[in-house]
């Protein structure tokens, strides 16, 4: 039985709920547990699913304390844990709604971006602090930010790596579609969740296919093939200690 990932029935909406403490930060276990989902949910083919992290994060992405204490299989597994992950809900053929209840950081922010439709409450940071950990992007992570943001918006938060606020800014650069009451959030997730499950299956299906693809069908290939560069080489060196100055300041 799951420990870290809940699903919910919702009418026609899956809510599928991450509690992992203290942050959401993705481990093995975590990424395996989501996949799982995923393939249960596509089997189940609900009208939509919502995704809501725990209290305080959506997900504060890779677990910088235990990932860099991996050795190179482990490695290996976090880096294809992550690509199939992704590309499982990038590629699920339901609507995906994102209610974005708090900090969603690196891998945090890219689960987000395979939502349809991502909504934030203005609390928490969000951002694609890899760079700053010294952890470069698996395939699917960084084919998904070059698919869902504007070449400028992912120049600033990639190379700067730096953090925003989850308001009007992360709307403008495109990382949320809309922005909701804290308090009012997941009742909005549900909501535009029941308004998508409300379109034509085979027709919303056949549009997300037609809109991406050709990125998909790429990653299947890299992540089934086994062709991803950061599957030899993922972290390097200055992992740990750049790992270490952000667990320092939180």
């Amino acid at each position: 039985m799951p420990r870290f990932i809940g699903v919910e029935t919702r009418d026609e909406v899956a809510l599928v709920r991450l509690d992992r403490p203290p942050a959401n930060a993705l481990d093995l276990e975590l990424l395996a547990e989501g996949r799982a989902a995923v393939e249960d949910l596509r089997a189940a083919e609900p009208g939509a699913v919502v995704i809501v992290g725990r209290e305080r994060f959506f997900s504060a992405g890779v677990d910088l304390k235990a990932a860099p204490q991996l050795d190179r299989d482990g490695q290996r597994a976090m880096v294809d844990g992550i690509n199939r992950l992704f590309l499982g809900w990038y590629s699920f053929p339901r609507p995906v709604v994102c209610a974005v209840n708090g900090h969603a950081i690196a891998g945090g922010l890219i689960l987000a971006l395979c939502g349809d439709h991502r909504i934030g409450s203005g609390v928490g940071k969000l951002g694609l602090t890899e760079l700053r950990a010294g952890i470069p992007y698996p395939v699917a992570a960084m084919a998904i930010v070059r698919a869902e943001l504007a070449p400028p918006a992912v120049r600033v938060l990639a190379m700067r790596a730096e953090l925003v606020d989850s308001g009007p800014e992360a709307v403008e650069l495109g990382l949320l579609d809309e922005l909701a009451e804290p308090d009012a959030l997941l009742d909005r997730a549900l909501e535009v969740a029941q308004g998508f499950a409300a379109l034509p299956r085979a027709a919303y299906a056949r549009v997300k296919e037609q809109l991406r693809g050709e990125t998909v069908a790429a990653l299947k290939r890299v992540v089934e093939e086994g062709t991803d560069p950061m599957l030899g080489a993922w972290m390097g060196e200055e992992t740990a200690a750049a790992s270490a100055a952000i667990l320092r300041r939180e």
